[in-house]
């Protein structure tokens, strides 16, 4: 037992008195042995340097795996998701100015993602491979567990209680106990050095674990090492170091540890004792250093906040003492640069778990190394849009690159990703549109209309979506939507608005008669092709009056089936010179809206041999409903995303009236 053990209360605080710490760790000791100065700042004064990104990663990594050993049994398999979520948790939490930057990683949102790749590789590999070392185990004692005890090293009773934290104790299907420590790592340790490297680490948590568990006697020790680069030879990611604790093992590697320990504590209570600082260490930011070194001389311990308060007066006699020393202590140990790579995506069954949509949309682009936050999400008729708060250097062409995965994550076929951003509350945001159930139906009325603008429906943010016919930038509106779109009942609705509107002269053109079961009030309707072709030389010839009268009369023009009714026309040797149909057309597109001409063309056929870019250029409102492929959207708006659409009046619009782009909105149904 150690002697220290038998102090009153009282004698043990006088005894840590006389001590710059109160207590020791390996890694406390390792950094005494690496750099003294280091050992200084972060151990006595309690100052910190600013993390790195590889350090931080495997806290993160740490952090999950915890979690998931903490509930583990034989059997139980790790979930990608879940672990990842518990890092993305850790890494959220670690302040900005704790971030330690590089020129290649120059913000802390940079060293995020960065870290963020590191984690994803980790734990996926974790994923893949755990089994190869859980096989052995029967059950887990101990999940990060914090040991403080007062030990003995190479027969020495040490005078500061050993700080210790086990990340696992385990007991094997032998019987057997084992500490295991997982290690993220840029290059494997070498297996000619395991022992000698790991032994005085593995000894640690054996003396500080045997102290506390007298009963209990741990045989082996092993170190997972996870690797955060792709092996290229194919090999396997987590390696598995076994540090044999027998009685020769522990006589070498309590000898290795006692004496850079023995050196720490005569330090640590040698108020005169001179750090030397290592210029060699790669594990520290040397003008951190210096300057935390250039701070001690010329400051008062009081400047110092982190200092506990217990320390100060023994600090503040110890700084009163220290002269100029020009040794320096030289280790050449250095590290090999950490190397980095893309972090590879793996599928992963979202279906069971406990989280929210925004949540699954946040965790798949982070997955993919994009940073990003849904900010808002509005509820739609036919789909819900998450409006994406964009990281700085976060490029919008990635986010739509992986729109199929986060469809896989949310369980629907497809999502929409708008190809340009979006305003909302005077912010712009990338938005995600989710296509859902329609649970409502927006209902036609005359609420909605003001003077001649033609409402077609309400968009996603609840704003009325309109047809100016007294607007002389959208004269002429095109309508595209396959059967079960909501095409139809969209002319309907129009028809409705523009006779409650006091437009008395309609004229629709119904080549397949859709409108003859309807009571179309005062419209006129034509459904022959004859009828047709005469009706619309008469409208050209109306036009020309018009003009030369300046004559501004609203005419509405509901043009249905306009391909069918193409197919029908016949041709100008065929109509004995007279103009065609689409000739007609054309001219009253051109001049019409100069003369209160105003056309409705719809068609369920997005073919460019009846959308023409001539036909195209002269109407400005494009609305597509469901289409069955990309490039009949493309016709249509010029851009996809109608394919995605769900059909009974969920639609697109293209309008000078609307300047963001293409707005998604539900269209009115009218009985």
């Amino acid at each position: 037992m150690n002697r220290y053990l038998k102090y009153t209360p009282e004698q043990m605080e006088e005894h840590l008195s006389g001590y710059l710490v109160n207590s020791w760790s390996y890694s406390g000791v390792q950094c005494f042995a690496r750099n003294e100065k280091a050992f200084e700042m972060q151990y006595i004064y309690c100052e910190r340097d600013r993390k790195s990104i590889s350090s931080i990663a495997g806290s993160a990594y740490h952090e999950a795996l915890k979690e998931f050993f903490s509930i583990w049994k034989p059997g139980v398999q790790p979930e990608f998701v879940a672990l990842t979520a518990v890092a993305y948790g850790y890494l959220d939490e670690v302040p900005a100015n704790d971030w330690k930057t590089t020129d290649k990683f120059p913000t802390a949102e940079a060293a995020k993602a960065e870290a963020t790749s590191k984690v994803n590789n980790l734990l996926k590999y974790f994923c893949e491979e755990v089994g190869t070392y859980t096989g052995d185990i029967a059950e887990v004692l101990h999940v990060e567990t914090r040991f403080e005890e007062w030990v003995t090293v190479n027969g020495v009773d040490i005078p500061l209680p050993l700080h210790a934290v086990i990340d696992m104790v385990v007991r094997l299907k032998d019987g057997r106990v084992v500490i295991i420590d997982h290690k993220s790592k840029s290059k494997y340790t070498d297996g000619d050095e395991v022992a000698l490297v790991h032994g005085q680490q593995a000894m640690t948590y054996v003396e500080a674990y045997e102290t506390a568990n007298p009963t209990e006697e741990v045989s082996e020790v092993w170190f997972v090492e996870a690797k955060e680069s792709k092996n290229k030879d194919g090999s396997a990611q987590l390696r598995k170091h076994v540090i044999s604790i027998d009685r020769n093992s522990r006589m070498l590697y309590e000898a290795l540890l006692y004496e850079p320990l023995k050196r720490m504590c005569e330090a640590v209570s040698n108020p005169d004792y001179v750090y030397m600082i290592n210029t060699s260490d790669n594990f520290i930011d040397k003008a951190v250093l210096y300057d935390f070194w250039a701070r001690t001389m010329i400051a008062e311990v009081d400047d110092f906040p982190t200092v506990p308060d217990s320390k100060k007066e023994l600090i503040r006699k110890r700084t009163a003492k220290i002269k100029d020393s020009s040794r320096i202590n030289i280790n050449p140990k250095i590290i090999t640069k950490f190397r980095t790579e893309a972090a590879s995506f793996i599928r992963i069954d979202y279906s069971n778990c406990d989280m929210t949509k925004q949540e699954k949309i946040e965790h798949v682009l982070r997955s993919h190394n994009i940073n990003v936050q849904v900010a808002h999400t509005i509820d739609g008729f036919s789909c819900d849009t998450y409006l994406l708060d964009v990281a700085p250097g976060v490029t919008i062409v990635s986010i739509f690159s992986h729109r199929m995965d986060i469809a896989y994550a949310l369980d629907v076929p497809l999502v929409r990703i708008a190809g340009y951003l979006m305003m909302y509350n005077n912010r712009s945001y990338v938005a995600i549109e989710v296509n859902k159930k329609r649970d409502k139906t927006l209902f036609w009325d005359t609420k909605y209309l003001e003077g001649h603008r033609i409402p077609l429906g309400v968009d996603n943010f609840g704003n009325t979506i309109v047809w100016d016919l007294d607007n002389h930038s959208t004269p002429h509106m095109l309508v595209c939507g396959s059967t079960g779109s909501g095409k139809s009942v969209e002319l309907i609705s129009i028809l409705a608005y523009a006779q409650e509107a006091g437009i008395d002269d309609i004229v629709i053109f119904d080549p397949k008669y859709e409108f003859a079961s309807l009571d179309c009030g005062i419209a006129s309707v034509f459904s022959d092709i004859d009828d047709l072709e005469r009706v619309m030389a008469q409208l050209v010839n109306e036009m020309n009056g018009r003009i030369k009268s300046k004559s501004k009369k609203i005419t509405l023009v509901i043009f249905d089936e306009f391909a069918d009714a193409m197919d029908q026309s016949r041709t100008s040797k065929e109509l004995e010179g007279k103009k065609t149909l689409m000739e007609n057309l054309k001219m009253l597109l051109q001049k019409g809206r100069s003369c209160g001409m105003r056309f409705c063309v719809a068609t369920q056929r997005a073919s460019t041999k009846v959308i023409t870019g001539d036909i195209k250029v002269n109407i400005p409102v494009q609305v597509c409903f469901r289409v069955p492929k990309a490039i009949d959207s493309k016709v249509v708006l010029d851009d996809e995303g109608a394919q995605t659409l769900q059909g009974q009046g969920d639609g697109l619009i293209k309008s000078p009236e609307y300047q963001d782009g293409l707005v998604r909105f539900q269209a009115f149904y009218k009985p």
